[in-house]
């Protein structure tokens, strides 16, 4: 009895022993798979790492992925149908339930001109179309079709290469700094009369390369007046229309269908180009006054009359007043 109560104590001590060394023995097979996985990692050869569809599983094994990382409380939680992350703020989103107003156009007043409703593109504020430096609104081959808007400090105003077809009287209404607009190679083929005139500062006015037969009123701020390659002929002047200019000193109207000169030119005039017209003939008094032998026109040195169908010789009375004869045949 004694034996066997010995074998029995012997046999409780080896169960617990055995059961004492089995969790050991579970972790350190654990740890040494992570140690075997990490080691993977650890022999990857970056520099010349290329992971692609067909060798994904045999470089990464995925199989313990989430017993190595556990991203369950990092993880966002999406919600189904969401194309994008819902503002914190819900004023942000403009409400879907109400449609947008109309704005009411508020009905012309007496007190001033009204600027005739411009197309889709001009409507915008020229500094949206073209470019806008200091007070120089630049909008050179814009694609425009009119005017646009412009800024009431504006200065300068180039619109060169555009398809403008018509210079309307409230296209410059209350732009008192304007002093250069520049509307070259466009096809403008009318300008209202008062489209200029009104216009306190504006000293340089270019025209050349349009279509235009008629020139309108000019403002006697006027410096510089480029009209070149027109259309437009001796009916498209107003009778004297250069005479009350006194600061106008460059008269550019060369390549038009002009019959004859201008005259009478201010005495500030320093520059006349009218070559390649229709000018068959002049008076003795069209630059000097005939009356007065002793006058000295001293500003007025550069005139052209080259290209026309005149005999500047048949002419001689017209010129003693001037520094230089005019360019021309003779």
């Amino acid at each position: 009895g004694r034996r066997m109560r010995t074998l029995a104590w012997l046999g409780i001590a080896s169960l617990c022993l055995g059961a004492a060394g089995a969790v050991p023995a579970r972790e350190r097979r654990k740890v040494e798979k992570v140690k075997a996985d990490l080691a993977l990692y650890e022999n990857l050869d970056l520099d010349n790492y290329d992971l692609t569809l067909d060798n994904y599983r045999d470089i990464l094994d995925l199989s313990n992925y989430e017993e190595l990382y556990d991203y369950s409380d990092l993880a966002p939680k999406i919600e189904v149908g969401t194309l994008a992350p819902r503002p914190k703020d819900p004023m942000a989103l403009p409400s879907l339930g109400t449609a947008a107003k109309t704005p009411k156009l508020q009905p012309p007043t007496a007190a001033g001109p009204v600027r005739p409703a411009p197309g889709p593109a001009q409507a915008l504020p020229s500094c949206l179309l073209c470019l806008c430096i200091g007070t120089s609104v630049y909008c050179d081959d814009a694609d425009l079709e009119q005017i646009p808007l412009l800024p009431p400090d504006t200065t300068y105003l180039y619109a060169r290469f555009n398809r403008i077809g018509t210079v309307r009287a409230g296209d410059f209404t209350g732009l008192r700094k304007l002093k250069r607009i520049d509307l070259s190679s466009n096809f403008i083929s009318w300008a209202d009369a008062d489209a200029f005139r009104l216009l306190p500062s504006l000293q340089e006015l270019i025209l050349p390369e349009n279509r235009l037969t008629a020139l309108p009123e000019l403002p006697r701020s006027i410096v510089r007046l480029d009209a070149r390659l027109n259309r437009i002929p001796s009916t498209g002047l107003r009778p004297e229309a250069f005479r009350d200019l006194k600061q106008l000193q460059f008269l550019h109207l060369s390549d038009n269908q002009l019959d004859f000169i201008p005259a009478p030119l201010p005495e500030s005039l320093r520059s006349l180009h009218l070559q390649n017209n229709n000018i068959q003939t002049m008076h003795d008094d069209t630059f000097c006054d005939s009356q007065d032998h002793s006058q000295i026109r001293r500003a007025l040195e550069d005139i052209r009359l080259d290209g026309n169908p005149i005999n500047l010789s048949l002419f001689p009375d017209a010129y003693f007043c001037l520094p230089r004869l005019p360019m021309g045949r003779f």
